[in-house]
């Protein structure tokens, strides 16, 4: 009996050696080693005429007899930790496993019952008093810590109906936040200031739910601003159907709309609407959309001031002078050299699905859009995809106007648009007064000759932005006789 209690002990060291060491890293071929392990465990105790289920025999020698009961007792919580093992390695959703709410409940019971059955078997206590004991004690237990059984009930209630996971976005309670843990007690969410909330839950399923990570390719966006009741809900309506427009991250399928939402004396609110296939693109969708439309209102003339605030009276500026202060290149211009080359502009209209610029041809004018949206295509092997937008304030054509390059975009007009142009003989003596203005032409449109490069249609110039730019200042130089 000697050698088998080494042997049964070896075997139990070599158990707990592949538990600590979490080897093999396969988590079913660890479950099937351990079984394996756990089987030669119970042939080794069998064998010998150690029996679980009953007392260890004395065979002459207290210590044997202690060395056998305490083999007998790990046969018991062995078999109750595989059992967990098992249940949670090829039973149980990934999803549960991540959330180990199951695992942690099942464990306790299995090694409570594994526990109550050593004590019974081995060690031959008297188990019928020791459970009504633990009856009572239960009972008192329970009304003591009810708060927490309502806790770890709700769980069970959550996590096998799973309104959420962890990685999720959600709300809960009215608070949003990240699911990190969900675990027996509560779920730990971690909010948009970087703080982690810590909600109950038998709080959270009560609660209203709302998980902005479902449906995975689907999120909508909204937002909504109060306008002047003097303002046409048509006109309005219109400039924010065209500033969702102009927007690229915004999914064409649901259909993004505009709507007047409430109107009282003193405004009209008006909800625009949109939805995105990436929750993280929502806050940079929603602060674009901000800018577009005020912009796209702007252009509508649609004022945007105090709400109940007289109108103030309206100013005699040339819209075309609107328009240059809107264009952000020409904002080292004063209103006088705004004023004077305000008038060089020429207005044209455009249709909707008209083309406005294609590949090849060198852009004799600068292109402003007034209002409306213009839709930018490049080439991207055999096929054109969209590499940008432009609404009111935005431009396109400087490469032709500032260093008589070819165009390498088609330019199509989204939606019914008005435009100004601007000629190169009229651009000069602004460039030469201002050759910052030049300077920062020829950086934006750095900016976009290396976004097109990325899509296979490299520029003469070397591959690094500076030397984009560069070559682009030295086309400026010669192009409009600049001494810079």
């Amino acid at each position: 009996m000697d050698h088998s209690l080494i042997l049964g002990f070896a075997l139990v060291a070599i158990d707990v050696a592949a538990w600590s060491c979490a080897l093999p890293r396969n988590e079913v071929t660890r479950l099937l080693i351990r079984l394996v392990i756990y089987s030669l465990f119970s042939f080794v105790l069998f064998s010998s005429g150690l029996s679980p289920f009953s007392q260890a025999p004395l065979a002459g020698s207290m210590t044997l007899h202690v060395l056998g009961q305490i083999l007998e007792i790990i046969w018991w919580l062995t078999g109750a930790r595989l059992l967990s093992m098992a249940l949670d390695t090829l039973l149980l959703p990934r999803t549960w496993r991540r959330q180990r709410l199951f695992e942690d409940v099942f464990g306790a019971v299995v090694f409570l019952a594994a526990s109550v059955a050593a004590l019974g078997f081995v060690l031959e206590l008297p188990v019928r008093g020791l459970v009504a004991t633990s009856g009572a004690l239960a009972i008192v237990l329970g009304l003591a810590i009810q708060s927490t059984l309502s806790d770890v009930f709700a769980g069970i209630v959550i996590n096998s109906t799973e309104p959420y996971e962890v990685g999720n976005w959600v709300s809960i309670d009215g608070v949003d936040g990240k699911v990190l843990e969900m675990n027996w007690r509560s779920t730990n969410l971690l909010t948009a200031l970087g703080d982690v909330v810590i909600v109950p839950n038998a709080v959270a399923a009560k609660a209203k739910i709302v998980n902005s990570s479902r449906p995975v390719a689907l999120h909508g966006v909204r937002i909504v601003i109060e306008i002047s009741p003097e303002a046409r809900p048509k006109i309005v309506l219109d400039a924010l159907d065209r500033a969702l427009k102009s927007v690229r991250a915004i999914l064409p399928d649901p259909a993004p709309f505009a709507m007047v939402k409430s109107v009282t004396p003193v405004s009209f609110l008006y909800e625009a609407t949109a939805y995105v296939d990436d929750s993280g693109k929502k806050v940079a969708v929603i602060n674009e959309l901000y800018d577009l439309c005020y912009r796209h209102l702007a252009a509508a003339g649609v004022e945007l001031r105090s709400l109940g605030a007289t109108a103030p009276a309206a100013a005699a500026a040339d819209a075309r002078v609107n328009i240059l202060r809107r264009f952000e290149l020409f904002a080292p211009l004063a209103a006088e050299e705004l004023a004077q080359l305000a008038p060089r502009l020429s207005r044209h209209a455009y249709d909707a699905g008209e083309v406005v610029m294609t590949p090849g041809t060198v852009p004799d004018s600068l292109i402003i859009v007034d209002s409306g949206v213009l839709n930018v295509m490049a080439q991207e092997g055999a096929e054109q995809v969209g590499v940008g937008r432009l609404g009111p304030g935005d431009a396109i054509g400087e490469a032709g106007l500032l260093a008589g390059r070819a165009a390498r975009v088609t330019v199509t007009a989204l939606t019914n648009t008005a435009v100004y142009r601007l000629q190169k003989d009229d651009l000069t003596p602004v460039l030469k007064a201002n050759p910052e203005v030049a300077k920062l032409m020829c950086r934006q449109l750095s900016r976009r000759q290396k976004a097109l490069d990325a899509l296979g249609t490299p520029t003469p110039a070397a591959h690094s932005e500076q030397s984009i730019f560069e070559w682009l200042v030295d086309g400026v130089r010669k192009l409009h006789d600049l001494r810079f």
